[in-house]
């Protein structure tokens, strides 16, 4: 039986994606298709490759709980940004993060990381019994009997668009249960204040003030034909007075408005709380 924070996050996703249309619904299912598609590929390349899986276990030895926490925010932050063309279209092309981005080797290691999960789940005893040496094997062997072996032929391809956002929410759920438990505190709830990106600051445009107009983090009226800075909120203040307030927080000064951060954490939070509030407002 799934339990509440399982049920909760489920009914939160699918009620945003069903703000949706069907056909953006189905150009949805063909973006992720592509995207596991091409993580199918990666993991079969680590499970049939011994120096490249040995390289990435390895890695993974090597990292900390709070580092593979990370990773796993990391996956899960780009799992989210493949929402963002289609739930928020207006902001998704000018105000992106580059904090989702994930390198290759951390790609191959969370990748594996999550099959050593789907293993642990099914089969809690197969990997206990012999030693680490042996994992690729074994490892191998259950992919081609369950996983991989559909995977490889066209898995992905012959789901239903709705059996496609079923396994992506299904995943988003798996990650963000893994982050809020191993991680630092309780993405979810947890509201603390972080830089805006920098990309998104250098995105913000200038106009020229009209006068008349106080700046809230000086309170000092803006001189008419100066170039001050307008946040995607439409709410305007002094470049030298904003610049140093985005350094800290990424929250507008005036409606809390959030740009994008390229603190993962937050960053999630960001989107998850944008995903909340459409959801909610299907109700």
């Amino acid at each position: 039986m799934a339990d509440q924070f399982t049920t909760t996050t489920e009914s939160i996703i699918m009620a945003a994606l069903s703000t949706l249309t069907s056909s953006q619904l189905n150009s949805l299912s063909h973006s992720l298709s592509s995207t596991f598609r091409r993580h199918n590929h990666h993991l079969a390349s680590l499970l049939t490759s011994p120096a490249l899986f040995t390289h990435t276990i390895n890695h993974l030895y090597s990292l900390s709980l709070s580092e593979k926490s990370l990773l796993v925010a990391r996956h899960l932050l780009s799992y989210l940004h493949l929402l963002t063309p289609f739930l928020f279209p207006s902001l998704s092309q000018k105000y992106i993060s580059s904090s989702s981005r994930v390198c290759l080797r951390d790609l191959d290691s969370i990748l594996l990381l999550s099959f050593f999960c789907e293993v642990r789940k099914h089969q809690p005893a197969t990997l206990e019994s012999v030693s680490p040496a042996h994992w690729q094997g074994i490892l191998k062997l259950y992919g081609s009997d369950t996983m991989l072996n559909n995977l490889s032929t066209g898995f992905a391809m012959s789901l239903t668009p709705y059996q496609v956002l079923g396994t992506f929410v299904d995943l988003v759920v798996k990650c963000m249960r893994f982050v809020n438990t191993k991680g630092c505190g309780n993405v979810i709830e947890a509201r603390k204040e972080v830089a805006a990106s920098v990309d998104a600051v250098v995105a913000l445009p200038s106009i020229e003030s009209g006068g008349g107009v106080e700046c809230v983090i000086c309170k000092e009226e803006m001189i008419k034909g100066r170039d001050v800075c307008v946040l995607p909120c439409e709410h305007i203040f002094h470049w030298k007075c904003v610049l140093p307030w985005l350094t800290k927080r990424n929250t507008c000064p005036c409606c809390r408005f959030q740009l994008p951060t390229d603190d993962v954490y937050g960053e999630i939070q960001r989107l998850w709380d944008a995903i909340v509030k459409l959801g909610l407002s299907t109700e």
